[in-house]
């Protein structure tokens, strides 16, 4: 299958290598020439036969509909658009009306799997059409972890669903990502715990808390033990805010995501705590999120893999 790709950063340019490792046909396009395959939005559109299926993995916010607005011009009845960032599931709607107004398709795709989605695949969770959905199904197959026929991949339901469901996901992660932070804080805190790291790593195997993010703090402390180099000051990119609106929305008492959210405001306070340097060692270790300073500055960035 031919797909176009607008946004080429740290997750889609690992897509594009991985759906071209999957056996299609990917022109990616990016305001970066360096790694560009085609020079303008104009080019891309031109190079992809009718009809045409184009990802959009660029910022949420005015990024993502600058971008759909701009395709909605350039592409023709027929054709198709996932919107594959992080945008509110509220834009779904204005964009599909924008796009099919024009007789383009518009299906949005919650994307997880952070820098390494290129070696274990991506989860994705799909709104859209029955048939838009099953279009893209190479695609989708391409991207997800390979096994089971459903691992990793769910139609969520109509167009808005998959962001919903990534946006759940985020507030999700951000509880697990604390509680393992506080966990870790209280070791630190027991005299009587003379090997924290090890505690956690023989938490990797065989007990009921283990998972990936587990596995991933484990590696953040051998890259950098005690964290030393990490500031606790941990941003939050938006999804975790509104999944907290949501529960208010639907009167659901999301406590824990809550809680988590707003300790990361409390995190840019002058203050330090292992437990949130324990989030922003996560962060960084999952999706290669810059390591800041209590300013917000950028002070480098471990455990990102590098680019295959």
């Amino acid at each position: 299958m031919q797909l176009g790709l607008v946004g080429l950063g740290k997750m889609g340019a690992n897509m594009r290598t991985r759906i071209q490792q999957g056996g299609h046909d990917v022109v990616g396009y990016d305001p970066r020439p360096e790694v560009s395959d085609v020079a303008s939005l104009q080019e891309l559109v031109s190079s992809l036969t009718a009809p045409r299926a184009v990802w959009v993995m660029v910022p949420s916010g005015d990024p993502t509909r600058t971008t759909i607005s701009q395709l909605a011009e350039l592409l023709e009845p027929g054709d198709l658009v996932v919107d594959g960032g992080n945008s509110k599931y509220t834009d779904d709607l204005p964009n599909a009306k924008l796009l099919g107004d024009n007789g383009i398709g518009y299906v949005d795709c919650g994307v997880s799997g952070g820098v390494w989605g290129l070696e274990n695949g991506y989860g994705l969770m799909v709104g859209g059409s029955d048939d838009h959905v099953t279009r893209l199904m190479p695609i989708f197959d391409a991207l997800r972890p390979e096994g089971e026929q459903a691992d990793g991949f769910v139609h969520a339901g109509p167009v808005g669903a998959g962001h919903y469901a990534k946006m759940v996901h985020n507030g999700v992660e951000y509880g697990l990502m604390h509680a393992y932070g506080e966990g870790y804080e209280l070791l630190c805190a027991e005299p009587l715990i003379t090997d924290v790291e090890g505690t956690l790593r023989a938490w990797t195997k065989g007990t009921v808390v283990r998972s990936w993010l587990l596995d991933l703090l484990v590696r953040a402390l051998d890259e950098d033990p005690g964290l030393a180099e990490i500031s606790d000051y941990t941003t939050d990119s938006g999804e975790g805010r509104w999944t907290v609106e949501e529960a208010i929305r639907h009167s659901v008492p999301a406590n824990v995501i809550s809680a988590a959210l707003f300790a990361r405001f409390a995190s840019r306070q002058e203050h330090g705590s292992p437990a949130l340097k324990a989030v922003s060692a996560l962060r960084n270790q999952f999706g290669g999120h810059a390591v800041t300073d209590k300013l917000g500055r950028s002070v480098g960035e471990t455990g990102t893999p590098p680019v295959a």
